[in-house]
């Protein structure tokens, strides 16, 4: 599999089964860095979690450091009814590194040796921006599960 030029210093690894938890946390973290208050990170908490079906699946993966140190994490799921790019979360004082980029290149590559043609994102309306410039397309404000009244942006990229 041809795998997306990275950044000097990080690199892709699957992630593991005992650290479900401490990256599900992470993407709390990331979440709550861009100003959402603690009843709506609770509100969110169900819908932020690594799940174990894809980690065991090769689905979940984490992009590190040269110390090792996790700087964000990505989950995809092909069968998602909610965007097969399904998590993707930096840790807040990692962002600008260049791991988001890294681990949407990887998830994008790992989507088409699954046979997809097209990975969908139901993203946060701040993170709109950050899929655009990868280049995703946007394509139409959806309903929140979570939140009535609020709409997601769904965007499509081509991979």
């Amino acid at each position: 599999m041809d795998r997306p030029s990275r950044p000097d210093g990080i690199s892709i690894r699957d992630a593991r089964p005992d650290e479900i938890e401490a990256l599900s946390a992470l993407c709390l973290r990331s979440k709550a860095h861009w100003g959402y208050d603690a009843p709506f990170i609770a509100a969110c908490a169900p819908y932020l979690r690594l799940e174990p079906h894809l980690v065991a699946d090769g689905c979940a993966f984490v992009a590190e450091d040269n110390a090792g140190r996790i700087l964000g994490v990505c989950q995809i799921d092909p069968a998602g009814k909610s965007g097969t790019l399904d998590l993707l979360f930096i840790e807040p004082d990692a962002i600008g590194s260049g791991a988001g980029r890294a681990l949407f290149g990887e998830a994008a590559a790992r989507m088409k040796v699954r046979g997809e043609c097209v990975m969908t994102i139901l993203s946060d309306p701040d993170a709109r921006g950050f899929y655009e410039n990868m280049g995703a397309r946007f394509i139409e404000d959806r309903p929140s599960d979570v939140f009535e009244g609020r709409f997601l942006p769904w965007l499509e990229y081509e991979v």
